[in-house]
């Protein structure tokens, strides 16, 4: 089944960079099932950092939480040398469900990030979207 997804993950990325605009999100996607604590076991991004940075990176946690009015805090615990590093995001809800917003507070880029098929207990496949000054690039992430 890891191999199946990791595919998945693969096909989708290619998809995604093919048609950026036609990411799809979970149909009747249910953000109190998606909320808890899920394991990063795959990314692939067209971004020109991650091509850099992608030997460096480690597995990490994320912890997804709803707030009062419908966003996601998401949390993050990744390795990074010899300590553990938290990230601190927090999601806005679109019109959609399963479709976020997110401004990096360091890099000024804006996420348009996507929840794209998760049987919320196995795993879950995220795609973002970057646009920054220098130019746009695509994320996926597969959850387990």
């Amino acid at each position: 089944m890891h191999s199946t997804l990791l595919s998945v993950l693969g096909l989708t990325l290619l998809g995604a960079l093919q048609a950026q605009d036609d990411i799809p999100v979970q149909s009747d996607f249910q953000q109190d099932k998606f909320t808890g604590r899920w394991y990063t076991v795959g990314l692939a991004s067209n971004s020109n950092w991650f091509k850099e940075k992608k030997h460096l990176m480690k597995l990490c946690t994320t912890d997804i939480s709803a707030t009062a009015d419908g966003n996601l805090e998401v949390t993050s615990t990744y390795p990074k040398g010899d300590e553990c590093v938290k990230r601190n995001s927090l999601y806005t809800k679109m019109e959609q469900p399963g479709q976020f917003s997110y401004t990096s507070p360091r890099w000024g880029s804006q996420h348009d990030i996507r929840v794209v098929e998760t049987n919320y207990k196995e795993y879950a496949l995220v795609a973002s979207q970057i646009s920054k000054s220098t130019g746009s690039s695509t994320m996926v992430l597969l959850y387990s």
